[in-house]
């Protein structure tokens, strides 16, 4: 089980680039589209939709990847 995040949770993750920080902008709680792939995910599992503090730039990623900022 992954942490639990709500949209409006400000949160970071590593990526290629280092560290990056955003806001929660959507919670998927089932399956989606995202960037021409299909995404998984569930209630039990949800992936979340981030936009970036310093881009336009949204990330889609599982709760295990990210941390309260």
């Amino acid at each position: 089980m992954s942490r639990r995040f709500k949209v409006g949770d400000h949160v970071g993750w590593n990526s290629e680039a280092g560290h990056v920080s955003g806001t929660i902008i959507a919670v998927h709680t089932s399956d989606f589209d995202y960037k021409g792939h299909t995404h998984r995910a569930s209630e039990a599992d949800p992936q979340y939709e981030i936009k970036s503090d310093k881009t336009d730039h949204v990330a889609a990623h599982k709760g295990s990847a990210l941390h309260r900022v």
